[in-house]
């Protein structure tokens, strides 16, 4: 129903936002990435958008980029997997990396996403396989499998698995061995 809506950014909270558009306030529900990379609130904003209609609500979901609704039209469109669960996954890790498991034919790093189990992310797999296309997916696969240990191995140092994945996103995308990336990320940790 509306693909894009443009407005003013109202609030934000931990999952949603508002955007202030012709006299209404726009409830739009979204993933962290976009609320961190949104506008402050009192600026215009632009955003894609799904309309869902469900029995006993209807609900806006909002992305900064036509990609971004695209996969979670995709995702949303899977047999077990509703907007909720669709936003999950987008929260697991980046839109490429993403993708790239889905190509790759990898459904247990979106078995990490909350709600979502093997059944559904084999699911997901199997159905989304081919559609998303993305150069490279095999080595970004293999990042993503290697992060997910090196925050394992974090985690037990001490670390919590969201320090550990904030200052992974921290570091250097051309660093790409298992031994460079920790080193890496431990000194994010240790502020040097």
């Amino acid at each position: 129903m509306f693909y894009t809506l443009e407005g003013v950014v109202g609030i934000k909270k931990e999952n949603f936002f508002t955007l202030e558009v012709g006299g209404f306030g726009m409830k739009i529900f979204t993933i962290p990435e976009v609320l961190k990379n949104l506008p402050e609130a009192g600026n215009k904003a632009k955003v894609f958008t799904s309309f869902v209609v469900k029995e006993d609500a209807f609900e806006i979901y909002g992305f900064l980029t036509a990609a971004e609704l695209q996969f979670f039209e995709s995702l949303n469109g899977v047999t077990g997997i509703g907007p909720k669960s669709a936003l999950n996954i987008m929260k697991v890790d980046k839109l490429e990396r993403l993708i790239a498991a889905i190509s790759e034919g990898k459904p247990e790093l979106l078995t990490k996403a909350s709600g979502v189990g093997k059944k559904t992310a084999e699911r997901a797999v199997l159905e989304l396989r081919g559609k998303l296309a993305h150069d490279g997916s095999g080595e970004l696969v293999g990042i993503m499998e290697a992060d997910l240990d090196i925050v394992d191995a974090l985690a037990n140092l001490g670390y919590t698995k969201m320090q550990a994945k904030n200052a992974l996103s921290k570091i250097n995308p051309s660093i790409k061995s298992l031994e460079e990336r920790i080193r890496a990320a431990l000194k994010v940790l240790k502020g040097n």
